[in-house]
């Protein structure tokens, strides 16, 4: 199931924005895991990486928009999913120093998983972004 759907959402509160399931991780790829809908702003909070079908370790992905997908997340290598059904969250460092800037994105923009190395073997994961949506 995708989910992309900003009217089901609660505003102004962390909830799931974008999940994809099934994605494959033995094809370096993009996917897109949310729009900002038309009126709205939307600050990313973090990633779930889970349900997935083989061994991570060797991936490396990065998230952000489209046409900077490492303004979120830079590169992240995923050597702690080992075992098929695992699960890891990602997100920038809190409380870093210096505070790293929050990215809001606004209206038709569009934020991506961008997989830069693929596993060895085929694997699936369901990818998911949990943020703030708001309006402009």
């Amino acid at each position: 199931m995708s989910i992309n759907n900003p009217t089901i959402l609660n505003h102004n509160a962390v909830s799931l924005l974008g999940s994809e399931d099934s994605v494959n991780m033995k094809t370096v790829q993009a996917t897109t895991l949310f729009t900002v809908p038309t009126g709205k702003t939307m600050v990313p909070h973090f990633i779930i990486i889970r349900t997935n079908s083989a061994s991570l370790a060797v991936c490396q992905v990065t998230f952000g928009l489209s046409s900077a997908l490492t303004d979120f997340l830079a590169a992240q290598t995923l050597t702690n999913i080992t075992t098929a059904g695992s699960a890891v969250k990602l997100m920038p460092v809190p409380s870093a120093t210096p505070a790293a800037e929050a990215n809001e994105y606004t209206a038709g923009q569009i934020f991506q998983m961008n997989l830069t190395v693929a596993a060895t073997a085929a694997g699936t994961a369901t990818i998911e972004l949990y943020g703030v949506l708001d309006d402009a």
